[in-house]
């Protein structure tokens, strides 16, 4: 694992723990844990592995995935405040969640990178999964569908509170010449807290398509 994929793995950490305390929610807010996830999947998946047991593994991971996104979106309360802007707050519930899935991850990157490479491979000889492009097809889609389901939820709610309209609303009055200008800021602020989400496994996926041994 290279510094940009433990940074990438501690900042989806780290935008759940911070929306703990209500913070405004964006739709830079709500993209900002795809385009983690996006960056690593660009960067790492070359394909999903479909023989013997690799396309359940992949497949399970993705399912996993989507329940804890599913989960810590359910548990992350959104309220619209009284002047229109949309919060939401993260409940412990859905950063336990969140943390188990992008923790898990993190871990198990690690425990693959310094040492435990040959217990995966065996556990893997054992059990029909035939390289370690399975491993990280499984990951990346595990870190992508937790990102997806939560946010869309959360996008979902936002979108019902008003959330979108707010944004337009306030880009049409920021391009209006004719308006007087405001004393605040006319859109939200820069996104200072998101919500969470995942890295690929760069180890296991330096090896390529080679089989596990």
């Amino acid at each position: 694992m290279t510094f940009s994929d433990y940074l990438i793995d501690i900042t989806l950490i780290s935008l759940v723990l911070i929306q703990i305390r209500a913070r405004r929610l964006t739709v830079k807010a709500l993209l900002l844990p795809l385009g983690l996830v996006g960056y690593v999947a660009y960067e790492y998946l070359r394909g999903v592995p479909t023989a013997h047991n690799d396309l359940f593994l992949v497949v399970g991971a993705a399912l996993v995935g989507a329940t804890l996104g599913g989960l810590a979106g359910s548990f992350t309360s959104v309220r619209r405040a009284d002047d229109g802007s949309v919060w939401a707050k993260a409940g412990l519930a859905a950063a336990a969640l969140w943390i188990l899935g992008t923790g898990g991850r993190l871990a198990f990157q690690l425990y693959a990178s310094h040492g435990g490479g040959a217990s995966v491979a065996h556990f893997s000889a054992s059990h029909g999964i035939t390289s370690a492009a399975a491993w990280t097809a499984a990951l990346i889609l595990m870190a992508l569908s937790e990102a997806t389901t939560r946010t869309a939820i959360l996008g979902w709610r936002f979108y019902r509170l008003g959330g979108a309209a707010a944004v337009t609303a306030s880009a049409t009055s920021s391009g209006s010449t004719a308006a007087p200008a405001p004393s605040g800021p006319a859109s939200f602020p820069p996104l200072r807290c998101q919500v969470p989400v995942s890295a690929g496994m760069r180890t296991m996926m330096d090896s390529g398509d080679a089989p596990l041994s």
